[in-house]
């Protein structure tokens, strides 16, 4: 697992601070050249043999592990992304922090052809399943977001109406050990189609056939252009 990424809300430096946008940017792409990322980062991002989730890798691997071919709870999945974040606040000096909050990510996407409702109904449950095993709810936490995407060949109506401003937030302990929320995305490359839940911010790295517009910097932005960098 990779280092936890820090931010800060103005108090102390941020990583991102003092780099150019356009560092290490090839000419006309959206995203930074996967060739210059250091050999072992390239070496741990696996080979999907499918192009489309080979994009999403280029895409995805800057900030978040990515794995292939997992089953969890009965349920197979193509690719596999977990990121982790810390939001700290500094006075003085990195060692002297305060307030940490910590933000996660737990990313499943597979093919279907033809997706339908009651697999996405189904595949909130599972979602809310990975909620309860793997969030520890505590005053450092944040909040946890389980993204399901499905990549289909086409999307019915009434799937897009599902997941069309679809939202689910549960708190924890009242909001005071954060909260976790399921998103939902189904894509459809071939028509160029994209629906998404209402907070689910990683939609824009599936749209292959558009670019990623840089947001207006913050910790939050930070957070949503984690895929672009």
């Amino acid at each position: 697992m990779s280092e936890p990424a820090s931010a800060d809300d103005g108090e102390g430096r941020s990583a991102d601070e003092g780099r150019s946008d356009d560092e290490g940017r090839s000419d006309g792409e959206d995203r930074y050249d996967p060739e210059e990322l250091p050999a072992e980062i390239r070496e741990n991002v696996p080979d999907y043999d499918d192009e489309y989730f080979d994009r999403i890798s280029d895409r995805l691997m800057y900030s978040y592990d990515l794995d292939r071919d997992i089953v969890v709870d009965g349920e197979r999945f193509d690719l596999y992304a977990e990121m982790r974040m810390r939001n700290q606040k500094q006075f003085l000096h990195p060692a002297l922090s305060y307030a940490d909050h910590d933000m996660m990510e737990y990313l499943f996407a597979r093919r279907t052809p033809d997706p339908t409702v009651d697999e996405v109904e189904r595949l909130v449950a599972f979602a809310h399943d990975v909620a309860d095993e793997r969030v520890e709810g505590d005053e450092q936490h944040f909040g946890t977001d389980v993204t399901i995407v499905l990549v289909a060949d086409r999307i019915a109506d009434d799937v897009a109406a599902f997941v069309d401003g679809f939202r689910d937030r549960t708190l924890l302990k009242f909001g005071y050990y954060g909260h976790y929320e399921v998103n939902l995305v189904v894509v459809a490359p071939d028509d160029e189609r994209l629906v998404a839940s209402e907070a689910a911010d990683v939609a824009d790295a599936f749209r292959l056939w558009e670019p990623v517009e840089p947001p207006e910097e913050g910790f939050f932005s930070r957070f949503a252009k984690r895929f672009w960098r």
